[in-house]
């Protein structure tokens, strides 16, 4: 399953997913390895790991939950900071 096809499964965004998995490698719950037998090298598997399958679902869901909140308020000061910026763009077009 792709990044896609898991954050369309999930409801979020890739964006948002790839944050979440680089998160789980992190902490160690999702390990990354490549298929080496597959013709486009950019796929990627993510394994559990067996510390990651003993994880109760709780602490994982608090844990994804505090990661979408990081993104959200991530994007949240992004779409302000372009705001300002094309506010200040158009502010002399405005003025002169």
């Amino acid at each position: 399953m792709s990044q896609r096809e898991l954050a369309a499964e999930v409801g979020v965004s890739v964006g948002r997913m790839h944050y979440v998995l680089g998160a789980l490698i992190d902490k160690g719950s999702v390990k990354l390895g490549n298929f080496t037998s597959a013709q486009d090298k950019r796929r990627y598997a993510y394994i559990l790991t067996p510390a990651g399958i003993a994880q109760k679902v709780a602490i994982t869901g608090r844990f994804l939950a505090r990661k979408v909140a990081e993104y959200d308020a991530l994007k949240q000061e992004i779409d302000k900071l372009e705001a300002e910026v094309k506010g200040d763009a158009v502010a002399p077009l405005v003025r002169g």
